[in-house]
């Protein structure tokens, strides 16, 4: 990884963060307290070849960063390290015959919205089922368990989505 390429993430991680706990966490949607968890973007925009170690430590930093600013103890920690370690998978099992070329990153602009979407909406779910499971550690109410992670997920997604287009253009 180049000097470029870690200072570029560097300045992504900063920009998710400060997003997330300056401004999304302070948003609420219907009575559930439903809010988008924009920050996992970092841990999906990072480079193909970047190294597990830095994968799992860089989503570590990230979810204790945001619990820290939440006070939820761990739980944002917990569901990024998960995200960032079942990554690899999903991206063999998303790659097309080819695989993914290293100069490429994962952007819509490289492999086009159907792949994002995908690599996304099973990410943010992953994220949010792991986060919610273990913020409730409960299945008393599972249908309400269940809206909380569809409405986020989809909130997330949608954000996500719209920054490709905004912010992280090619």
């Amino acid at each position: 990884m180049t000097l470029n390429v870690l200072s570029k993430n560097i300045g992504i991680f900063a920009f998710v963060f400060f997003l997330q706990v300056l401004l999304l966490n302070n948003i609420h949607f219907t009575e559930l307290g439903v809010t988008p968890y924009f920050y996992i973007i970092f841990i999906l925009l990072l480079p193909f070849d970047t190294p597990k170690w830095s994968l799992l430590l860089s989503a570590f930093f990230l979810g204790l960063f945001v619990d820290m600013f939440e006070d939820t103890g761990g739980v944002h920690a917990s569901a990024t390290v998960f995200v960032a370690f079942v990554r690899p998978l999903l991206l063999k099992v998303l790659s097309g015959r080819d695989g993914y070329s290293l100069e490429s990153l994962p952007r819509i602009s490289w492999y086009g919205f159907l792949w994002f979407l995908k690599f996304t909406l099973i990410s943010v779910l992953i994220h949010n089922f792991v986060y919610f499971l273990v913020l409730e550690f409960s299945f008393a109410n599972f249908s309400i368990l269940l809206a909380k992670i569809f409405l986020t997920s989809v909130l997330s997604v949608v954000l996500i989505i719209l920054s490709q287009y905004l912010i992280f253009q090619k």
